[in-house]
Order: C-alpha cells, then sequence, then structure tokens
C-alpha cells in the first residue's frame, strides 16, 4: 500500500525491533500453574528485563509463528492466516464474545502439541519482565480459568490467535491474539515492529490465591503506578488535572479506532518536576512492556521526549478502588487509560479496564481512521 504521512512517522518513530523469550514462565492456557514470578497481592509488579537481556531478531518471532503453522493442517491454517484487513485488524474486543467478535483460531481447539507451540509464538514476541508481557499475559487467561469456577462462558481456552499477512522479515504482518479482557495487537514491517498498540487488558478478580498459595494480582504495576502518579501530585496539581466528566469505561476501547479527543485535558506534564516526571514514566512502563524489551525500550524512549506535549489527568477519586475512578495519560504518542469498575461476576468486589494506544502507530498506522 501506498506509505502516507502516518506511516511514515510510524517508521521513524518505531526503528529498534526485537523479540524476547520469557524465561522460567509457563503460559497458562487451560490451568493455573504455579509461576515463580507471579505478581504477589498488592506488590510491585513493573520489573523487567535489561533490553539487552534476551533479546533476539524479529526472526525468532517468524521463526515461532513458522513452527506453530506447521503443527496445523490446511483447514486450521486457513482459519490463523488471514489478510491484514482493517475489517481484521479491529476485530478485538474486551467481552467473553468468542468468535462473534474476532477472527483466528480458538485456543480450545488445539491439540497439546499445537497449543505449546501457540504459546511459543506469544513468548517470542512479548516482554519478558515479572507482571508484564508474556507473564502478565499469562496471568489474565488464568482469571479466566478462576471465572470460570464461578461462571459459565470464561475459560483461558476462549482465546484466539491469528496472522494478519504472513510471518516473515519482509512485507508487513500483524500477531493479533485476545480474548476476554486481553487484545494483543502486534505489527511488524521488513522485519522490524511498527505498532506494538491497540493493546486492552482488564482483570477480574483483581488479585486471587491459588491451590498452592500464589498469589496473583496481573494488574498490580499498572494499578500502583498510577497510584504513585497520582500521590506525586500537590493538591492545586490535583485540582488542574481533575476531568469534569466522568467514566465508567475506557474511552478508546474497541471499535473506537482514531477517535481521540480533538483537545488534551488535564494537567501539563512539562510543569512538574523531574522526580513527578519520573513517575509519569514509571506508569507508563508497565503498557509499554507489552513488547518484546528492546521495542518497549525504545517506545519509551520516544515518550520521554514527548513529555513536554503530555497530559495527565483523572475522574472520580484518587485511591483507584471505587467505581468511576479513571486516570488518563495523553502525549503526542502514548494514550493510557486506566478505570476501575464494579465486577460482573464477583458483583462485590471491582475490576479494571484498561487501553493502551499510540496517536500514530496504532495497526502499525496502516490505517487511517
Amino acid at each position: 500500500m501506498p506509505e502516507n504521512n502516518t506511516h511514515r512517522r510510524s517508521k521513524n518513530r518505531l526503528k529498534k525491533a526485537g523479540a524476547a523469550f520469557a524465561a522460567g514462565t509457563a503460559l497458562l492456557f487451560g490451568a493455573v500453574y504455579v509461576n515463580a514470578n507471579a505478581s504477589s497481592v498488592g506488590g510491585s509488579a513493573t520489573t523487567t528485563a535489561s533490553p539487552a537481556a534476551s533479546s533476539a531478531a524479529v526472526s525468532d518471532v517468524v521463526d515461532a509463528a513458522d513452527a506453530f503453522l506447521a503443527t496445523l493442517d490446511d483447514d486450521q491454517q486457513a482459519e490463523v492466516l488471514l489478510d491484514l484487513t482493517e475489517e481484521n485488524a479491529t476485530a478485538w474486543s474486551n467481552l467473553p464474545c468468542g468468535s462473534t467478535c474476532r477472527v483466528g483460531i480458538e485456543l480450545s481447539t488445539l491439540s497439546e502439541e499445537q497449543l505449546a507451540a501457540a504459546e511459543a509464538v506469544i513468548e517470542a514476541a512479548t516482554g519478558t519482565g515479572s507482571g508484564t508481557g508474556y507473564d502478565q499475559i499469562s496471568q489474565i487467561l488464568a482469571a479466566d480459568d478462576v471465572l470460570g469456577e464461578t461462571a459459565g462462558g470464561y475459560s483461558s481456552g476462549n482465546y484466539y490467535l491469528a496472522f494478519l499477512g504472513t510471518p516473515g522479515t519482509s512485507g508487513t504482518w500483524q500477531l493479533h491474539f485476545g480474548g476476554h479482557h486481553l487484545a494483543v495487537n502486534l505489527t511488524y514491517e521488513d522485519g522490524e515492529v511498527e505498532g506494538t498498540t491497540p493493546f486492552f487488558i482488564g482483570v477480574e478478580p483483581t488479585s486471587w490465591t491459588d491451590d498452592d498459595g500464589t498469589s496473583y494480582a496481573p494488574l498490580a504495576g499498572m494499578h500502583d503506578g498510577m497510584l504513585d502518579l497520582l500521590a506525586g501530585l500537590s493538591d492545586d496539581e490535583l485540582s488542574q488535572a481533575k476531568l469534569s466528566e466522568s467514566y465508567t469505561d475506557v474511552l478508546l476501547g474497541p471499535d473506537e479506532d482514531g477517535d481521540f479527543p480533538e483537545t488534551k485535558e488535564g494537567l501539563s506534564v512539562g510543569e512538574l518536576t523531574d522526580d513527578q516526571q519520573e513517575l509519569v514514566l514509571n506508569a507508563i512502563q508497565p503498557w509499554v512492556d507489552v513488547a518484546d524489551d528492546s521495542t518497549a525500550a525504545s517506545v519509551l524512549s520516544t515518550y520521554a521526549s514527548e513529555l513536554d506535549d503530555t497530559y495527565i489527568s483523572y475522574s472520580g477519586g484518587t485511591d483507584l478502588d471505587t467505581q468511576g475512578d479513571y486516570v488518563r495519560i495523553d502525549g503526542p504518542g502514548v494514550w493510557i487509560e486506566f478505570v476501575c469498575q464494579d465486577g460482573v461476576v464477583y458483583q462485590n468486589q471491582i475490576h479494571y479496564h484498561t487501553v493502551y494506544r499510540d496517536h500514530t502507530t496504532d495497526y502499525g498506522g496502516e490505517f487511517s481512521f
């Protein structure tokens, strides 16, 4: 397709690509396993490996994709290998709506060998941090198994994997993976990562302990980073950051592509101290860490350079523990929303919804919305 201005900007903003294999974790497809790196309840979950450590080329993601495809028959490959179109790329949701709102092959239909190969693709493409990237994705699937013990329709098998375009180190393609409370969209072009968004992630319950006594809180790092950001503001700064609107969900969830507000609202990060700006970057990092370590470091560096034109805002309370508590980070590139909602299955608890987008590199900048 012709290269438009948005696409050229995306290429300039994400030139460093790579892939990283997570060490010592097991993707929790179908059952909850003990994970030595699981987030403890209320603890920090933002520690990540150095970008130089365990870093490999995008070719490793392609090799893993090819190995997965080799385990599939022709009909299964037809479910996985789809065209990179706007219709396919935007077919994601935070709801447990199965194939009615998603494309790709359902994990529950795969054999043990095929499932292991699918896991390897996700592992190769995502970050190695404890509580982020591959580890966080594993825990989100595990949360659906927990929900499935109480309510029907929830399971780590109800997730879908597709390759939009043909995986390779030339040409453009997208790794498209998700299910309830999860949408991962990583776009590659000519062996480079061109986009790491949209990334939707949520969780219910927000924390739990398995039968072996291991505690999980998949979004603890995201929650705590936003909490620390707000706690670092003075009363006057909180007043400036306060939004007049109330929010019960994220603005830019599924089917809201390109609908960024025309005017940024809240408090300018450029007016904050160095320590406060560091809190903003710390808050951003867990979302950026969905991508492989090298890409995440590059993207975070870009967002750091854009802090003077970035705004933070919130609605509701600052404790992030009540329906309608909401935080937003909006920059030239980065867009992050985090909101607390009443529980759906566990109605006496809250649960979290959050979305990470980029103003110019959503879906690798392939589409104009």
